[in-house]
């Protein structure tokens, strides 16, 4: 078993933490079934809130090909220690389900991913009734979204993006305007020539079209983030940034890997890349960002920036 390196950097945690503030105990409650007619399984989600706070922003997240409302654990207890309510749903593509690439319904997944993030916003009422204690602690309008790998693919639909068809036209507008603000982690890049046989075979939505997201958005990528989808190096998953402009902030972890660290979960198998510290000043950079967005507070961010440009150099750097 790998052992864990030590957060032996407490500086820059200490400083970040002072920009974040303190945190708060966290409720989570699942599953939480929501409405979902006609979907080849029920749709369920885990609502992970904290004790106490008001005027709380919702926020979304989609988890990577194959996990669940089970994982990303490191990530959503921080946020929701932060003052979010965030809601993860159990999507189609998911171990537990057993959709393989062979079954007839893993082609529209993609779309159906998306579609199972809307009907969490339409039901938001439902969301804030599944937590004792949380009703009436919901903003009404404030919202978020996040997603790593296939779950960044999917988010990023919500925040404008669109699916280049055929012909190389952009597709439909899949965005939702109730969405704010997003944060995108090792989000895949530009497709075409570029992208390996079996991707083109099995997932048509890896030829996106970035000039629509306009919507303000952090993008997270490893420098050491080498996929199988694509002939490209990590740069890849930074396409996002470079194509779009929304996605005006760029956080790029040095010596990271798929899982930036380990934000699915602590020693699983995609997890190649265990870095507690990594991941830690992640969730603080993510939270300030996303509460400053949805709130209008961009000197917290600012302040963000300047103590991870102070002291964040052996962990990454922040592009704008």
């Amino acid at each position: 078993m790998q052992t864990l390196p030590p957060l032996h950097d407490s500086t820059i945690l200490a400083a970040l933490d002072a920009v974040t503030g303190p945190s708060t105990p966290v409720v989570s409650v699942a599953p939480v079934a929501l409405e979902a007619p006609g979907r080849a399984f029920p749709l369920e989600v885990r609502v992970s809130a904290p004790a106490t706070g008001t005027d709380l922003p919702l926020l979304l997240f989609s988890h990577g090909n194959g996990w669940s409302l089970d994982g990303y654990a490191p990530l959503v207890t921080f946020w929701a220690s932060q003052g979010f309510v965030v809601v993860q749903p159990t999507h189609l593509d998911s171990r537990r389900h057993g959709i393989g690439f062979d079954d007839d319904r893993f082609g529209s997944i993609w779309m159906q991913r998306r579609d199972d993030l809307v009907r969490v916003l339409d039901q938001r009422a439902a969301v804030e009734a599944a937590v004792p204690g949380l009703a009436g602690r919901l903003h009404p309008t404030a919202t978020a979204a996040a997603g790593h790998s296939w779950g960044a693919q999917t988010v990023q639909m919500l925040l404008g993006a669109r699916v280049l068809e055929a012909d190389g036209a952009p597709g439909p507008d899949l965005g939702d305007a109730r969405v704010q603000a997003g944060v995108l982690l090792a989000a895949t890049g530009l497709g075409g020539d570029e992208l390996h046989p079996f991707a083109k075979a099995n997932f048509p939505f890896m030829n996106p079209s970035f000039a629509e997201l306009t919507t303000p958005t952090l993008v997270v990528a490893g420098d050491r983030d080498q996929s199988r989808m694509s002939t490209r190096g990590p740069d890849w998953f930074t396409d996002v940034f470079r194509h779009s402009p929304g996605a005006t902030d760029l956080l790029t972890l040095f010596e990271a890997e798929h899982s930036l660290g380990g934000i699915p979960s602590w020693e699983a198998a995609e997890t190649t890349d265990e870095n507690p510290e990594r991941v830690a000043v992640l969730t603080r950079l993510t939270a300030v960002y996303l509460r400053a967005t949805v709130t209008g507070d961009d000197a917290a961010w600012e302040r963000a920036r300047r103590v991870f440009a102070e002291l964040g150099g052996a962990i990454g750097r922040l592009d704008r």
